[in-house]
């Protein structure tokens, strides 16, 4: 930011941008560390790692959603389609994102 005189949320568009057009333009995915920051690797390691690291946060957001949010839902109203439909599917997706993320 200091060096570019951006926002903070002008950065963080142009990383998306660089994320989502130009990474996929070159078939290198944008990675980011606490050691490197954000770079480009030519390391499929790199890739899978970063991957897990992403897909344990999403893991984590969606369980405190499913906790905190849906599950209140079908224990008080236990004959709602939709409580039953959303549990049903978002466990589907919990149960996904914890292998991702192994």
């Amino acid at each position: 930011m200091a060096a570019t005189r951006l926002t903070r949320s002008q950065v963080g568009r142009g990383i998306r941008h660089v994320r989502d057009v130009v990474a996929a333009e070159n078939l290198t995915p944008i990675t980011w560390t606490r050691r490197d920051g954000f770079m480009f690797s030519d390391d499929p390691a790199d890739w899978i790692e970063y991957d897990k690291r992403q897909f344990r946060q999403i893991l984590g957001r969606l369980t405190r959603v499913i906790t905190g949010t849906l599950d209140p839902h079908p224990a008080r109203y236990p004959d709602d389609e939709w409580a039953q439909l959303a549990t049903a599917q978002l466990t589907g997706v919990r149960a996904t994102l914890a292998q991702l993320s192994k």
